[in-house]
């Protein structure tokens, strides 16, 4: 019997073992809606409940497949098939920047979803054996609307709400997370795809609010404000990760949380995803916990290819530019945050000099080799830094899934900045490049990326919504 109220299975990527690919399937049902059971290799697995909401429930299916080739699960009377194939002819696909800032609920379902579409039909032509999403994956900066302590966010807060008032509030923005998350879920192009091929998700900004981080300190230490990232948080972790406070799956570094960063480790390849939210302030893009899950990967042996996921893109023009102008002109200081957001930042120039270094070390073993992936700005674009010994660290940047192209005169402001050049570690110059067979360095169109492997080789295509396929990159 076909329920046609339940939204899901939505699966996720929990860990990637010697000989199984643990997965976790999230379902979302009106509220004393009965679950169907999840059956693999014919034993029946219940869904366990993972959260309540005002009119509905989450639930959790935790299961394994084997590792390597195709397998399946059975729910609600569907056969789904599932590509277990981390192998020498592995298929990743990398989205970002799922939503806009204003108004994305009200957007009409085919434009809004027309990437995920065709990155459907791309795996009914070949099969994806993960989705990597890079952040952004719901813009949450309207949950804030409709409460009296949050209707003027950040603008204007209430100093001292009361510990009722603060529990209204939390339970205001619990219930606003789970209408966006509940509804872009239920679409009809990400809902196939989720169905049948388990995700790994690193938060951005917009997953809590715009600039979360950058803003000053009195909005993100605030009564308000520490609600809102409670929220937010808790939020990722049952939407993006199937999972709650003290039951986070083993690729989690930190099996507390009080930073979210993730690894995957199988033959051959390593996907790695910092945090650079949970403990980003003005001044941080990471904290104490953030910079040790990456010095131990940095130390870690990892033959092979390594993903490094970073939200933000970490190879960049010279934005320090743009943010002295804006200093100086009282009507583009409203931007600053998103100056502040990035690596290339004034203020972050000493962690940036950081992360690159441990980059550095990671990729330059012999046998292992390292490309970073980012999404963020809107637009498509890729760079390159020098590592030595005849060596470069390589960066694709694919963004957005669904957020619609800003005008090409950004894309024309951010390629002419990048003719300066920027040089963070002496003898390591970053160039940004253009996109195979584009004349500009940054793309205006909507587009996501695909990773393939063949034997050792490991290559990068953009799929962009006008001009189509690029030509393969080999990483």
């Amino acid at each position: 019997m076909n329920t046609p109220r339940i939204t899901g299975p939505i699966l996720f990527l929990d860990d990637i073992c010697e000989t199984s690919v643990k997965i976790a399937a999230l379902i979302i049902a009106p509220k004393g809606v009965p679950v169907p059971q999840v059956t693999v290799a014919g034993r029946g697995l219940p869904a366990e409940r993972l959260a309540e909401f005002r009119d509905a429930t989450t639930w959790r299916v935790r299961f394994s497949l084997p590792l390597g080739g195709r397998s399946e699960y059975e729910w609600n009377g569907t056969r789904y098939p599932v590509c277990c194939d981390f192998s020498d002819n592995t298929r990743i696909a990398y989205v970002s920047c799922n939503g806009e800032e204003i108004g994305d609920l009200l957007r009409e379902g085919s434009e809004r979803n027309a990437m995920w579409g065709r990155l459907r039909d791309d795996h009914q032509a070949r099969a994806f054996a993960v989705l990597l999403h890079g952040g952004d994956q719901v813009y949450a900066d309207e949950v804030t609307d409709g409460h009296a302590l949050s209707e003027n966010w950040p603008d204007d807060i209430p100093e001292d709400p009361s510990h009722e008032e603060l529990a209204g509030l939390h339970e205001h923005l619990k219930e606003a997370f789970f209408e966006r998350y509940a509804t872009l879920y239920a679409s009809p192009e990400f809902a196939w795809l989720a169905a049948r091929v388990p995700s790994l998700m690193q938060w951005d900004d917009h997953d809590i609010c715009d600039g979360w981080g950058s803003l000053p300190s009195s909005r993100t230490h605030s009564g308000v404000g520490q609600t809102l990232f409670a929220a937010a948080r808790e939020s990722f972790l049952i939407f993006q990760h199937a999972a709650v406070d003290g039951d986070l799956p083993g690729r989690f570094a930190d099996e507390d949380g009080q930073h979210l960063g993730w690894a995957v480790h199988t033959t051959g390849l390593r996907i790695v995803a910092p945090d650079l939210r949970s403990e980003r302030s003005r001044r941080a893009v990471m904290g104490q916990g953030g910079w040790h899950m990456m010095e131990k990967e940095a130390e870690r042996p990892a033959p092979g290819h390594t993903f490094l996921l970073s939200s933000v893109p970490l190879l960049g023009p010279r934005l320090s530019i743009l943010e002295a102008l804006m200093v100086m002109v009282p009507s583009m200081q409203k931007y600053e945050d998103d100056l502040r957001d990035q690596w290339q930042s004034r203020a972050h120039r000493g962690e940036w000099r950081r992360m690159l270094r441990l980059v550095r070390s990671m990729a330059l073993p012999d046998g292992q080799s390292l490309t970073v992936v980012s999404g963020e700005i809107h637009l498509a674009t890729r760079g390159s830094m020098a590592l030595g010994h005849g060596q470069r660290l390589q960066q694709l940047v694919a963004s957005g899934i669904a957020h619609r192209a800003p005008p090409k005169a950004w894309a024309n402001l951010l390629g002419a900045l990048s003719w300066l050049g920027e040089s963070p570690l002496r003898g390591h110059p970053i160039r940004i490049e253009r996109p195979p067979g584009h004349a500009s360095r940054y793309v205006a169109e909507r587009n996501y990326l695909r990773l393939e492997r063949e034997d050792d080789t490991w290559r990068a295509t953009w799929e962009f919504e006008d001009s189509g396929t690029t030509e393969p990159l080999t990483l």
